[in-house]
């Protein structure tokens, strides 16, 4: 059988970590091969190897069965492959025909772009494969399920055969995520190659053609869609059984931990971003916001934190009031915080694994008696929550932005969780993880509530939010548009919300 694409014995270590070892991946012309494992697995290094990100220590790389040498992702755009990346590559400013056509633009007479050009080729890429896009639009007002088509646009315009999407899914509602799978099957039919690569197996089960499991940096089989199933994969993936289950009803609930009352916000440009914002958590339950990202989740969490300033309104922690304090005293009236952006607000990544784990902990017991830090004290914490919360690193003293993003994410969590805070905001507690990691988070967060703590989830997988929420509010433009009951709503009702429909015109 003959392949569009072969990877022979690739081969990466980064420092202590082996990223890949001697990896033989296969791909047929046409399908959809997916790519799944654990955090650490190999598979995003491997696509990066692909796409020319990164550069393999040893192996090789054929297409249509001719070796050829990648070293950059101009390379890799000149063989045929094309990456669309979960954090899209787009200017906001441009419209979406400048973006597609950026660094290849048609010119009149060499000197003037040829707009009329750039909005009829991109038109009628977008006709070929059902991408419904408008070419005039400017790339900041359109929505994500949006900006997602207009990546695959650029990646088919530079005439890529082959197409690596990469966590597609993770800014999407229910009903992009269906437009999306419609647009990758239309491009299946046309020839295209896909490499899909995502945690969530559900997905896996419904789009692809074959699926490769990787697990420490070696591929463990592959498979076709037929032969296997999503609890097939995940024992491949972790060598064991994993469920990812709905949490059992709270213990107890009791009076709210936080109030939250008519709070509003303003950007730098003096434009709304939260208005009349009003809810409860209360101890013992998790309250899940969903809303596609964008719409105010960032700001909500940092106005509660009091790094967002608000126009207007209250915030109230177990009957104090919070908004307007210095973020230091709200952490110490016992907030924990996961950040939704792990490495601009939840890691020093140029610090090592235990500096990390005591990280805005460092003035208090038992690191410090409040002259000199106790390294003791820190190594021993590093050692139990890395223990605990398995946490893969060849030591304490790897700086993390060596390890994979799963388990720079498990080392917020571990620190947030064991300093035994009231109140806990977990803004994608879970971005990134795989199933085990996963499970084992959704595990942390149950057990949290059943101590009586409350919760707020901020997540933009609404399988996360159904899993593990007591009630959802769905957050649109920056209000609460509605809070309901977990057990009174579906993943499809909690999508039209987020998209605007309010839930009196949801159909029953």
């Amino acid at each position: 059988m003959s392949y569009i694409l072969e990877m022979r014995g690739i081969y990466k270590h980064f420092g202590e970590v082996l990223a890949n070892d001697h990896v033989d991946l296969k791909v047929e012309a046409g399908t959809v091969h997916s790519i799944v494992g654990e955090n650490g697995a190999g598979k995003t290094t491997l696509m990066c190897i692909l796409y020319g990100l990164y550069k393999a220590d040893s192996g090789q790389i054929f297409i249509d069965g001719k070796e050829v040498d990648i070293n950059s992702p101009s390379d890799a755009i000149a063989n045929g492959i094309g990456m669309i990346h979960q954090h899209f590559k787009l200017i906001p400013a441009m419209t979406v025909a400048e973006n597609v056509m950026l660094g290849l633009e048609p010119r009149k007479g060499k000197i003037f772009l040829d707009l009329k050009q750039i909005n009829q080729q991109t038109k009628e890429l977008s006709d070929r494969y059902g991408l419904a896009v408008d070419p005039k639009a400017l790339v900041g007002n359109i929505s994500v399920g949006i900006k997602q088509r207009v990546e695959i646009l650029k990646v088919l315009y530079h005439k890529a055969n082959i197409m690596i999407l990469d966590e597609p899914t993770a800014l999407l509602t229910p009903q992009e995520s269906e437009d999306l799978f419609r647009v990758i099957n239309h491009l299946r039919e046309d020839g295209k190659t896909i490499l899909f690569i995502s945690h969530k197996l559900k997905e896996i089960m419904q789009i692809s053609d074959r699926i490769t499991v990787m697990r420490d940096g070696k591929i463990v089989d592959t498979v076709e869609k037929r032969d296997t199933n999503e609890v097939k994969l995940a024992r491949m993936m972790v060598g064991r059984d994993v469920f990812l289950k709905p949490a059992p009803a709270p213990k107890k609930v009791d009076g709210a931990v936080l109030k939250v009352e008519d709070v509003s916000a303003v950007n730098e440009f003096h434009r709304p971003v939260l208005t009349d914002v009003s809810f409860d958590v209360r101890s013992g339950e998790i309250l899940g916001i969903a809303g596609i990202d964008g719409n105010g989740q960032t700001e909500l969490v940092r106005a509660l934190i009091g790094l967002q300033p608000i126009t207007k309104g209250k915030i109230t922690l177990k009957g104090k009031q919070m908004d307007h304090k210095p973020v230091k005293l709200i952490r110490d009236e016992g907030i924990g915080v996961v950040p939704e952006d792990r490495l601009m607000e939840g890691l020093v990544v140029d610090f090592n694994v235990q500096e990390n784990l005591f990280l805005g902990l460092q003035r208090n017991k038992p690191f410090s008696d409040g002259k000199l830090i106790s390294w003791k004290a820190v190594r021993k914490n590093a050692d139990d929550l890395v223990k605990f919360f398995d946490i893969r690193t060849p030591n304490n003293e790897q700086k993390v932005n060596l390890l994979s993003g799963g388990n720079q994410q498990k080392i917020i969590v571990a620190r947030e969780l064991s300093h035994n805070p009231e109140m806990i905001i977990a803004a994608q507690p879970t971005r990134g993880l795989d199933i085990a990691a996963t499970d084992f988070v959704h595990e942390q967060l149950i057990k949290q509530r059943d101590e009586g703590k409350a919760i707020l989830l901020l997540s933009l997988s609404l399988d996360e939010i159904l899993l593990l929420s007591t009630r959802i509010a769905v957050i649109y433009k920056g209000s609460i548009v509605a809070i309901v009951n977990k057990d009174e709503t579906t993943a499809e009702d909690l999508g039209l919300m987020m998209l605007g429909g309010t839930y009196e015109h949801i159909p029953a």
